[in-house]
């Protein structure tokens, strides 16, 4: 898990953590180029633009509503269920899923505003995200935060087959804003939400989401 600082955005429309790549790609083709390799040059041109494309960081509009918890990710709605118990919380919740695929905007935001209570790290494996059982075996980041009204709800990032780097920029004590970029998991993951029983619901199975803009439900 890398937990290095990300500002807002960078001069140019594309993720903090994926500039490196970019550049690497940039600085492979260049050499492939000026060596007379022309077609490995024009692969990796391809590659270039590709990889500026998946770690791309468009702006969002955000919703104004104040009890409105936004999605956190770019993806698919694959669960909404009540649960009894769950590992970040005390007593019964609802957990909404969100499946991000390689196609994706991988860039992560604040679901709500509020204070970060706990981070809490677990390392674990690379199963398939789409798996409910992903939730409890792979590596994970979740934030446990609590709102101005004294509620709860959990936000965590999943790990999946192919994303094996989870990029976390905030830390304990730190205020959140709704709809604030906060890290990315690199090339196709999850993210889980756990909500307090009270939490109205507004999305649906198979329902596409975008971070920071699309509306999960309202916090009463």
């Amino acid at each position: 898990m890398n937990k290095s600082k990300w500002p807002a955005r960078a001069v140019l429309p594309i993720a903090v953590p994926g500039l490196k790549y970019v550049f690497l790609t940039i600085l492979i083709t260049g050499m492939l180029f000026y060596f007379g390799w022309t077609a490995a040059g024009f692969v990796s041109l391809g590659v270039t633009l590709f990889v500026s494309w998946f770690f791309r960081d468009p702006d969002r509009q955000i919703p104004g509503g104040e009890n409105e918890l936004v999605s956190p990710a770019d993806g698919r709605v694959i669960i909404i269920e009540g649960l009894s118990t769950c590992e970040y919380m005390e007593g019964p919740c609802q957990k909404v899923s969100i499946f991000m695929n390689v196609f994706n905007v991988h860039v992560n935001r604040i679901p709500f505003d509020g204070v970060i209570e706990r981070v809490q790290y677990n390392p674990g494996k690379f199963i398939n995200a789409s798996f409910d059982k992903a939730s409890i075996h792979n590596e994970r980041n979740a934030l446990v935060v609590k709102t101005g009204a004294d509620k709860k709800f959990v936000v965590v990032q999943i790990a999946g087959l192919i994303a094996r780097r989870i990029v976390n920029c905030v830390q304990t004590g730190e205020q959140i804003k709704k709809g604030d970029r906060y890290g990315m998991i690199q090339f196709g993951s999850r993210l889980d939400l756990y909500l307090p029983l009270d939490f109205e619901v507004c999305v649906k199975l198979g329902d596409k989401t975008k971070a920071g803009t699309t509306v999960i439900g309202i916090m009463n």
